[in-house]
């Protein structure tokens, strides 16, 4: 039976190295020093979603040589996490006698007022013993006692790294559909590239879900528009506000046209009857858009709003 990393390409295709990351060279030389090193300091890995910081966590502990414990900061966000998983994990020795990691994913996600607090004495108690690497979307979200203990490495992407990268990613997937197999146009895979980058993993992800049709071709670029919409309904309609949120969170999404996006699909996702207050509800936060400081939250509370007032075929 097949390993299901070998099914989904993401896992298949990551990286294992820090040398086959795809990185701007200011971070791959940061980190390939990490590894020459030998120690890898206490970290908060910051950018947006599928930009690799998952990625190169697992690649400096392989390349280190040192034992790691995963934890999904959005799935296990309580003390309780702290308590059974990365208290007893951090306080153990390492069977290979180096020191051990934490690897927190979705950092962000953790409750600040319990989990986080605990963490900032955790990383203080256990020294001696284990490091600490958290990765997040938003680092703001982490408490500054967390900040004041870790080294702070931001993602985003440099306007003159953005071609470059581009470029890396093209080649990537490019070689990725030549060893599954699957026919191409390059016109299209361009395209693909401009749609989620700098979202890797969400453009392997989707490359893999429309490869199964069996060819890339300008067919897939007409359903790519409405695919994150019909992902975010599915989360209204079961009133699931947990994934709701990420979904706004780890989505790369034009604040200024999701509004029309919805507006557009009402006849086909909801009730007739709630599309009047459907059009009231998005006209009244496509205006706030325009003034709000976190255009993410008035997204969610529209999408809210929306989950607790309109009925959903």
């Amino acid at each position: 039976m097949k390993n299901v990393n070998d099914l989904i390409w993401v896992e298949k295709y990551r990286p294992q190295s820090v040398e086959f990351c795809i990185l701007p060279e200011r971070l791959k030389q940061l980190f390939t020093r990490i590894v020459e090193e030998k120690s890898i300091p206490n970290m908060i890995l910051s950018g947006t979603a599928g930009v690799g910081k998952t990625t190169i966590a697992r690649a400096l502990c392989n390349d280190v040589g040192c034992d790691y414990l995963f934890i999904n900061g959005s799935d296990e966000n309580g003390i309780d996490t702290f308590r059974s998983k990365i208290k007893t994990y951090a306080s153990s020795s390492s069977i290979s006698g180096g020191k051990k990691v934490v690897i927190i994913d979705e950092a962000d996600y953790m409750n600040p007022h319990t989990l986080q607090p605990s963490l900032r004495a955790a990383i203080e108690e256990f020294a001696a013993n284990c490091t600490f690497i958290f990765t997040c979307n938003y680092k703001e979200r982490l408490i500054q006692p967390l900040h004041s203990r870790c080294t702070v490495i931001d993602f985003t992407l440099h306007k003159e790294e953005k071609v470059f990268m581009a470029k890396e990613f093209y080649k990537n997937i490019k070689n990725v559909l030549v060893v599954e197999g699957i026919e191409f146009d390059n016109a299209v895979l361009i395209q693909f590239v401009k749609t989620y980058f700098p979202d890797f993993r969400r453009t392997i992800n989707e490359l893999q879900r429309y490869s199964k049709m069996g060819k890339i071709d300008v067919g897939i670029l007409t359903n790519i528009a409405h695919s994150n919409i019909k992902e975010c309904v599915e989360f209204l309609k079961n009133k699931d506000f947990r994934s709701t949120r990420k979904w706004v969170g780890t989505n790369e999404l034009n604040y200024d046209t999701v509004f029309t996006q919805i507006y557009d699909a009402l006849y086909d996702i909801m009730m007739p009857q709630s599309i009047p207050q459907a059009v009231l509800i998005l006209a009244d936060y496509q205006y706030k858009s325009a003034f709000v400081g976190d255009k993410e939250l008035n997204l969610v509370a529209c999408l809210v709003e929306l989950m607790g007032n309109c009925e959903f075929k």
